[in-house]
């Protein structure tokens, strides 16, 4: 398969795109975008490793699916463009950090700032259907991603990986927890957030363990 991806990660899973199931994936995916609208646009699919190349790693933080309205997807679980009206989940999360860190609250919710910075945001399912929550599920997405997390845990140290919510939690269960700090907690959703998510302390968590690493600091 040609799969346009940063040259660090396709050099790591060259083999996936290889594999059946990738084919199969891929043309899902072409004739879903040739055929209804899905989201991110095509170019940004990919996104989430064009921004964090494989050896630039330090923190994982697993999302879902993309966002499915209009302009807020963009390759990066939880964040949305400049312009874009924050989504719930999103404002819980900038909360957490004004309370866990004292920062201000920002004006934008594009977390790209964080990727830069070794933060990889990372959708288990890299595409969806407009205006239909999950509706990429069980195409091959969740095996692709489960491999890229299981190259990450297996081939680094000291990663901090970011679990929020029993999907979150299930997808990272293999991850060795004396390899890697794993945190997790409720997802930050409306539904969840005040039942653990808020007072979890995993920006400041993050930044003690990296520091312990002997690694810089992520600015959230």
């Amino acid at each position: 398969m040609n799969v346009k991806i940063e040259p660090s990660w396709q050099a790591q899973l060259q083999s996936e795109f290889e594999k059946p199931y990738f084919e199969l994936l891929t043309r899902f995916v072409r004739d879903e975008y040739q055929t209804t609208t899905v989201y991110p646009n095509g170019s940004l699919i990919f996104n989430a490793f064009e921004q964090c190349p494989f050896d630039q790693v330090k923190v994982v933080i697993l999302g879902q699916d993309p966002y499915h309205e209009p302009e807020q997807a963009h390759g990066l679980c939880f964040s949305v463009q400049d312009g874009v009206k924050f989504p719930p989940s999103l404002r819980n999360i900038l909360k957490e950090i004004q309370t866990d860190l004292g920062k201000p609250y920002p004006k934008s919710g594009d977390l790209t700032r964080w990727t830069q910075q070794g933060v990889l945001l990372l959708n288990a399912t890299l595409t969806v259907r407009a205006h239909q929550a999950g509706s990429h599920q069980n195409k091959g997405w969740e095996q692709f991603t489960d491999a890229v997390i299981h190259r990450l845990a297996e081939q680094k140290e000291g990663l901090v990986f970011i679990l929020w919510g029993s999907y979150a939690q299930r997808k990272g269960e293999f991850i060795d927890s004396n390899k890697h700090l794993v945190l997790k907690s409720v997802h930050p959703s409306p539904l969840s957030a005040h039942r653990g998510f808020f007072g979890n302390h995993h920006f400041s968590a993050s930044n003690e363990y990296l520091m312990q690493q002997g690694k810089s600091l992520i600015e959230w």
